[in-house]
């Protein structure tokens, strides 16, 4: 059974850029739909990114342009580099696993509307104005 752990968040101010990482162990995560999505309490949870097995990538438009997900399968790890920062991306921040094909048909859309091979503890991000 996959599992994954995030790190890499933290305050930042308007304009700044972060990265995340998120490690996985007992499973190979080239052989899943990876990702990310964020979520504000009492709102409903966002996907923000995925990379599929043949490295597709996929944002929806929050992000896109400011926000990169990469993975590096030789350390197992998956990464999402988030630049030009701003308060209304103040979020926790989990990384999520799936089944492979939902990459192909849903994109970062995955994490939100099926259930999850594996999710991160989450890693806290605060952008302040």
């Amino acid at each position: 059974q996959i599992q994954l752990i995030e790190s890499g968040g933290g305050s930042v101010q308007s304009g700044e850029s972060l990265r995340l990482s998120c490690v996985a162990s007992g499973g190979s995560l080239e052989n899943y739909c990876a990702g990310w999505f964020r979520q504000v309490p009492d709102k409903e949870k966002e996907g923000i990114a995925s990379i599929g097995p043949d490295s597709e990538t996929s944002y929806p438009d929050s992000v896109k342009g400011r926000f990169t997900i990469s993975q590096d399968n030789a350390d197992n790890t998956m990464y999402l580099q988030m630049d030009n920062l701003n308060p209304e991306d103040t979020a926790m921040y989990y990384c999520a696993a799936a089944p492979r094909e939902f990459c192909a048909v849903m994109g970062w859309g995955t994490f939100t509307n099926v259930p999850l091979s594996a999710r991160g503890q989450g890693t806290m991000v605060t952008v302040s104005s």
